[in-house]
């Protein structure tokens, strides 16, 4: 009986395991990605801005779950939305985190990332990990992901402590408030034109 006990509870501290190892997989494999993309000479040429900008945005929407972050922008105006103007949302703020990351991303100058920690609670996980910087500057940044069907999709950001979501909801709800909802199609339209090449 005590046999039997121990095999099951290394079969469940395994699967678990695994489990886990698939959640900074999935965030190291994605970076990676992005890495590489920054990286490449060849991509870095400035006559290539196009087609390095579109790898990069490609990268993003392996692992960024953009509808599931806009409605968490959007908070309680979510609900209040058409389907019509859901998906416009939805389309320009993915626009708007494309192009924003990618602008990021691409001043990319050999930072160290280190994955310290994962957490796993169900359908939701958070991989932490830290950017450590040529001259040993460090900041944290961590995932906040969520499993749909058999993968997981990254739903946060957390930069340095503080939300990429909860910090576009605080906007887009002040707007919102203040100007209405049409406004703040206006002002996502601008930016998202600002943002591109």
């Amino acid at each position: 009986m005590m046999n039997r006990l121990i095999v099951i509870c290394l079969i469940v501290l395994l699967t678990a395991s695994t489990a886990l190892a698939s959640v900074t997989d999935t965030v190291r494999s994605a970076v990676n990605d992005v890495i590489t993309i920054v990286s490449s000479p060849d991509m870095k040429k400035k006559n290539n801005e196009q087609r390095r900008r579109s790898a990069i945005k490609k990268a993003i929407a392996n692992v960024f779950d953009s509808e599931e972050m806009a409605r968490r922008a959007m908070g309680k105006h979510w609900n209040q939305r058409t389907p019509q103007e859901r998906k416009q949302f939805v389309d320009l703020f993915a626009t708007l985190l494309e192009n924003s990351y990618a602008g990021k991303i691409e001043s990319y100058n050999n930072e160290r990332i280190v994955y310290t920690r994962e957490q796993v609670d169900g359908t939701y996980a958070e991989v932490k990990s830290k950017v450590i910087t040529p001259k040993h500057d460090e900041y944290t940044l961590d995932y906040r992901l969520i499993q749909k069907g058999n993968r997981w999709v990254v739903y946060d950001v957390i930069i340095e402590g503080v939300s990429l979501v909860s910090n576009y909801r605080t906007q887009f709800n002040k707007i919102i408030s203040s100007s209405g909802y049409p406004e703040l199609v206006r002002k996502l339209q601008t930016k998202s034109n600002e943002l591109k090449l």
